[in-house]
């Protein structure tokens, strides 16, 4: 799995390469100085982008109204697929634009997904 995390990232790295070459302004030079204004405005309009694709993400599911007798069925899962991908590639760049590592973020999601089980049993 994780040599698959590590091509995730290649992928988005080269991407972001091949973006910037095409358009310099659309990617700071990583990784960015997190302290600079100009970096975390970068970070956040890059982290809006993904919010938004994941609106696009959610229109896809149509049938979770409570009050609504009759519901949509229509499901396409592709569709939704593809956009959960947009919204992952963006918070990928961020995590690239940051510097952080395939193993750095292995590390600290296998850390977080401990501390939400801890508090799960301590009835958190």
């Amino acid at each position: 799995m994780a040599d698959k995390l590590n091509e995730m990232f290649q992928l988005r790295i080269d991407f972001m390469n091949a973006i910037k070459e095409k358009f310099p302004s659309s990617y700071p030079d990583w990784p960015v100085d997190i302290k600079k204004k100009r970096n975390q405005k970068a970070l956040r309009e890059t982290a809006l982008k993904g919010v938004e694709e994941m609106f696009e993400a959610l229109q896809h599911l149509k049938n979770w109204k409570t009050h609504k007798q009759k519901g949509d069925n229509a499901f396409d899962r592709e569709e939704f697929l593809e956009e959960m991908v947009d919204a992952f590639n963006y918070f990928l760049a961020m995590l690239v634009m940051l510097g952080v590592t395939p193993d750095e973020f292995f590390n600290a999601y296998k850390s977080k997904n401990e501390k939400i089980h801890t508090r799960l049993v301590g009835k958190y």
